[in-house]
C-alpha cells in the first residue's frame, strides 16, 4: 500500500486574513496549471471521496473558483441506472476529461469500493470484481495521458455528528442532509473497514490515495490543493512556502447554526 498522509502542520495556525492571502497565491497558480493544461492538451482528472460531511463539494468549489469554466468539469453522476450499475467502468468513462480539460470528480468510481457494498447497492460478486479490475483500470487512463489525483477526506466521528447537525439545523444547507446520509453515519466502523480495503488494494505506487484530515476544512482545502500544485508541473510554476503565521494567532473556527465546524 502507498497511502500518502500530509503533513498539515504548515497550517497549524491559521486566521482568516491568513487563509484569504494563501488561498489567492494558490488559486493564481492553480490557473496556471490549467492554462498549462490547455496549451498542451493534457487530461488532469482529480478524484475527490471521503465520508459525508468531510468537505468534498466545498473544496472543489475552492479549487475551481476562478477557472476557466469552459476548461472544467464538475461531475456528479448521482443514483446509477441498471444499464450503468452492471456496466461500471462504461458509466465513469463518459466523465474522464478530453485533451485540454481538467476534471473534479465528486464522488467516483470508488462508490463501489465503500458506500454501495455497504449500503447493499451492489452485489458482492459486483464489489469483488470492481476491486479486482480497478487498478488495471486506471492504469490504462494512466497509460493514455490521463493525469490521476485521488484525494480522501476524512473526519473524525465527533465531528460528522456536529457537522449533520448543523446541516439539519440549516435553513439554508438542509437539503443536503438525505435519509441515505443518516444511514451511512450509523454505520462507521463498516465504512472504515472497507475504506481501509480500498486503500490496501488501490493505493499503488502509480495511483496512490493521498489522505486529508478535513476536521478544519480550510486547512484541508489549502494542503490538497498546495498538494496538486507541487506534484504537477507546469509553465511558469512557483510554488511559494505558506506564510509565517503569527505564534499568537489562534486556530482558525466557525460555525454554522450554532454547530462549531
Amino acid at each position: 500500500m502507498n497511502l500518502i498522509s500530509l503533513d498539515q502542520s504548515e497550517y497549524k495556525r491559521l486566521d482568516t486574513k491568513a487563509y484569504t492571502l494563501e488561498k489567492r497565491r494558490l488559486q493564481i497558480e492553480l490557473l496556471k496549471l490549467q492554462e498549462d493544461v490547455i496549451k498542451n492538451n493534457r487530461k488532469i482528472c482529480i478524484l475527490f471521496e471521503g465520508r459525508d460531511t468531510a468537505g468534498k463539494s466545498s473544496a472543489i468549489k475552492f479549487f475551481s473558483e476562478y477557472l476557466r469554466p469552459n476548461n472544467f468539469n464538475y461531475v456528479q453522476l448521482g443514483i446509477p441506472s441498471k444499464w450503468e450499475s452492471s456496466h461500471w467502468f462504461q458509466r465513469w468513462a463518459k466523465v474522464i476529461p478530453k485533451e485540454g480539460e481538467m476534471s473534479f470528480l465528486d464522488r467516483s468510481w470508488y462508490t463501489r469500493a465503500i458506500t454501495e457494498p455497504i449500503m447493499g447497492y451492489c452485489t458482492e460478486n459486483q464489489y469483488r470484481l470492481f476491486m479486482n479490475k480497478v487498478n488495471d483500470w486506471e492504469m490504462k487512463l494512466i497509460d493514455d495521458g490521463v493525469e490521476l489525483i485521488k484525494f480522501y477526506f476524512s473526519l473524525s466521528k465527533d465531528q460528522q455528528t456536529r457537522r449533520m447537525q448543523a446541516r439539519k439545523n440549516s435553513q439554508l444547507k438542509y437539503w443536503k442532509l438525505s435519509k441515505n446520509d443518516e444511514k451511512i453515519v450509523t454505520k462507521w466502523d463498516a465504512f472504515t473497514l472497507y475504506k481501509d480495503q480500498m486503500f490496501k488494494k488501490t493505493s499503488t505506487e502509480v495511483s496512490p490515495w493521498v489522505s486529508i484530515n478535513s476536521n478544519n476544512k480550510m486547512i484541508s482545502r489549502l494542503t490538497s490543493l498546495r498538494y496538486l500544485l507541487i506534484q504537477t508541473d507546469y509553465e511558469n510554476k512557483k510554488i511559494l512556502k505558506p506564510a509565517k503565521y503569527s505564534k499568537d494567532m489562534a486556530n482558525y473556527s466557525a460555525s454554522i447554526e450554532g454547530v462549531k465546524i
